[in-house]
């Protein structure tokens, strides 16, 4: 499983979701975790596959590339339902 952060890194958002990711890495140094700008062609793509039109997006993936847990907008998810989700 895998964290991924869909978000504009130069947007009033950028400082709230890196914190966040940070925090998530402290409560889980071994999580894998992807921090993508929303305008990269990286980024576009993955809002295409998962149907996302809200950011910042995070965004827990199976392995296998499947959907596990989302949550849109400004109220990002507590650190301990990312570490339960990525758990999982």
């Amino acid at each position: 499983m895998k964290l991924v952060i869909l978000y504009r890194p130069k947007s009033e958002h950028a400082t709230l979701v890196e914190s966040f990711s940070e925090r998530v890495l402290s409560a889980m140094p071994n999580a894998s975790i992807e921090n993508i700008d929303v305008d990269s062609p990286e980024g576009i793509a993955k809002l295409e596959v998962y149907g996302i039109l809200q950011f910042p997006a995070v965004l827990i993936v199976a392995d296998n590339g499947s959907l596990v847990d989302i949550w849109l907008g400004d109220a990002l998810p507590s650190v301990d339902q990312v570490v339960d989700s990525l758990r999982r």
